[in-house]
């Protein structure tokens, strides 16, 4: 086995925060689908919140995440388009240690075969901060899946490794 298969066997606990001023725990269906393919290959979803688009409740929301000693891994989904009332990526960028450029590439590469040129104008993002990932994704359901199945959970193990050493 390589190393990268062995690491793909660790379980992480992770936050959930949907970034949106029109969905609620009733209707974030996006936030629904992540905690369930988070649950399905055995990781924990140890907080959910849904916080409105602003900047300042943004990164209060992520700090307070971060500094729970338990979750590994932060998911954000909303606000990474290029709309005036996309905020996440300007609140989030300001927090990473590290960015994870492959992240956002290697995302709408696979959204271009998806949705077409549309892909273009997502800045879905990752990073680190004090070992911890960060993933900020759109609020599309088929834009959560993607990411959390094809990107996120294959080499989470190997990451959180690296992000650690």
């Amino acid at each position: 086995m390589s190393e990268h298969e062995l690491h793909q066997y660790v379980k992480a606990n992770f936050a959930v925060l949907t970034i949106s001023d029109t969905r609620n725990e009733k209707t974030d269906e996006s936030g629904k689908i992540a905690k369930r393919l988070i649950d399905s290959e055995g990781h924990q979803v140890l907080a959910y919140r849904i916080i409105k688009n602003d900047k300042a409740l943004i990164q209060t929301n992520m700090k307070e995440t971060l500094q729970n000693p338990r979750i590994n891994v932060i998911v954000t989904i909303g606000g990474t388009g290029i709309s005036k009332k996309d905020l996440t990526i300007e609140s989030i960028s300001e927090l990473l240690d590290k960015k994870i450029e492959g992240f956002g590439e290697l995302f709408r590469n696979l959204s271009y075969q998806e949705i077409g040129e549309a892909a273009m104008i997502s800045r879905a993002t990752a990073g680190t901060v004090n070992g911890k990932l960060v993933f900020c994704l759109p609020g599309s359901k088929n834009a959560v899946k993607l990411a959390i199945n094809k990107l996120i959970l294959p080499g989470l193990g190997h990451i959180i490794k690296e992000a650690n050493r």
